[in-house]
């Protein structure tokens, strides 16, 4: 089962490669993935002899690339090198062949830069609808603490799902934040009436974030809720430094329904300044489940259905466990087993009966079992 079926590895071949590269292997480890390289040189270059050298260096750095991926254990698909733009042959190249993430460096910047992300970087980032990857310079990846900023989009929607099952699968801990922005217009004919106003507004805001989350499945998952007050933007980087974060997950679009070519003001600021590795969302999800179309075993099936429940993808669990019951009705493990998914739906008449079939089937096997004993004692 793939989470993550193709990620696209954008390598620069830099100092900070290495560490974008490991990143690559981690997540391919984690959510079964293939790891395509690529690489793009400029296409402007008038001296055959340098060109020649450059291509044959390329491809060499590339074929190592394949081969640190092979050897950790992860697929890796054929390596491309490209020419011309480095941001748009990434994109172009992200949609022929379909891949589920770009995973790209942050750039390399001096110590004491307010401004980390690099040009490229936020290039693909604007133009790409595939969800991005920045990998941030000599900070080695440790999935412990994800960030999910939301702000009741539907991109943050995006987001906010992808979180989940990252902290599922990362067995990391989720902050989960909203931040409520409070009203500083001069209208207001006094002091006392602006605070009542915000009052209200915090108390509405909390109020729909717990709705909105009412939406998603967080069982099983270790988070927390925030839902601070003031400038989004540095409420955001406020969380990240406080609570040494190690991935951001953000929506680019933002409430405002900006074009594809935009990032939205809270998230431009947001990964320009943010510390640590982060993945953006924009139409895509970074999360697709891959299932096989055929069922090699019933054990199989079965340790995927398992698979899909740590997950969170009950529905899917449910037919996978359906399966195994079409190649073998009297497969015990999967009535129970769709039973305790059906009760974490909290759906418990349908967990009733897969139960209660369960139990009667559990009996005739073992009144079968008896009565065979039975007849070998007879010498039947």
């Amino acid at each position: 089962m793939k989470l993550l079926e193709n990620i696209l590895l954008a390598n620069d071949f830099s100092k900070s490669s290495k560490n974008v590269l490991e990143t690559a292997i981690e997540f391919a480890k984690v959510l079964h993935s293939k790891i395509i390289p690529i690489h793009v040189l400029p296409d402007d270059i008038l001296n055959k002899k340098v060109q020649l050298l450059l291509n044959e260096t390329a491809q060499e750095k590339l074929e190592e690339t394949v081969k640190n991926i092979e050897d950790s254990g992860v697929e890796a698909g054929k390596p491309i090198l490209r020419f011309g733009s480095v941001n748009d042959a990434i994109v172009r190249t992200s949609i022929a062949t379909d891949v589920n993430l770009i995973l790209i460096g942050s750039g390399e910047s001096k110590n004491g830069d307010r401004f980390q992300l690099g040009t490229t970087a936020e290039r693909i980032i604007q133009e790409s609808d595939k969800p991005v990857l920045v990998v941030k310079e000599g900070v080695p990846l440790n999935i412990q603490n994800i960030l999910c900023p939301i702000d009741f989009s539907e991109t943050s929607k995006l987001a906010l799902q992808n979180a989940i099952t990252m902290a599922r699968r990362f067995r990391a801990e989720l902050t989960i934040l909203s931040v409520c922005e409070l009203q500083s217009s001069s209208w207001f004919t006094s002091e006392k009436d602006r605070e009542k106003e915000n009052d209200l507004r915090c108390a509405s805001h909390k109020t729909k974030f717990n709705k909105f989350l009412e939406g998603f499945n967080l069982e099983g998952v270790k988070y927390i809720k925030e839902t601070p007050v003031g400038n989004p933007a540095e409420e955001i980087l406020s969380v990240i430094s406080r609570e040494m974060i190690d991935l951001l997950i953000i929506g680019t679009a933002g409430r405002t329904g900006l074009n594809r070519m935009l990032i939205g003001s809270v998230t431009e600021k947001v990964i320009r300044e943010v510390p640590c590795s982060f993945i953006t969302l924009k139409e895509e999800d970074v999360i697709k489940l891959q299932l096989e179309t055929k069922i090699n075993d019933i054990e199989n099936s079965y340790n995927t259905a398992v698979q899909l429940v740590e997950d969170g993808f009950y529905t899917e669990a449910i037919a996978q466990l359906k399966a195994c019951l079409r190649v073998n009705s009297m497969y015990l493990p999967a009535y129970f087993g769709i039973a305790k998914i059906y009760e974490k739906m909290d759906e418990p008449e349908k967990a009733a009966s897969y139960r209660n079939s369960g139990m009667e089937i559990k009996e005739k096997i073992y009144y079968t079992k008896i009565e065979s004993e039975v007849r070998k004692l007879r010498g039947r």
